[in-house]
């Protein structure tokens, strides 16, 4: 069976026509010889690309592992700060709740009176007349009653 491909071309300016004849190819009984140079190539392309792509997902997980260490650092840091701040305004409220001037004014409000001459006793300095170290005193205790 033959087959005209005319193009428009062709037909303008007359030139002959190209015919084609359809031959079915029966490729079923050859047989493909092994290449073993081929083969090696092949076995060593692609061991060098497996290398190639190993070696690229060890750059990108360090990558991907630095950049990640880098945003936990900040989030540390930002905890740090935070944490610092936390602790300069725990001791400004410590230092304001220990004021001698405070602290009296909640003692006179719970109706606390102020220590008599002889109430206070200081335990950092040893009483008179005691040569050494004192490692334990038994002193009087009286009892003031408050009135409410």
């Amino acid at each position: 069976m033959a087959t005209m491909a005319i193009s428009n071309i062709q037909r303008k300016y007359g030139i002959t026509p190209e015919i084609f004849f359809h031959k079915a190819i029966d490729n079923s009984r050859v047989v493909k010889v092994p290449d073993p140079q081929r083969k090696r190539d092949l076995m060593i392309f692609s061991g060098a690309l497996a290398l190639l792509l190993v070696l690229s997902l060890v750059f990108c997980v360090q990558h991907y592992r630095a950049i990640e260490y880098g945003y936990q650092n900040a989030a540390l840091q930002e905890k740090c700060r935070k944490l610092l701040e936390t602790r300069r305004q725990l001791q400004v409220d410590e230092a304001r709740l220990r004021e001698p001037w405070r602290i009296d004014d909640l003692a006179r409000q719970m109706g606390l009176q102020p220590p008599v001459a002889g109430q206070v006793v200081n335990l950092e300095v040893p009483p008179a007349g005691v040569g050494g170290t004192v490692m334990a005193q038994v002193a009087a205790v009286s009892v003031i009653s408050a009135t409410q």
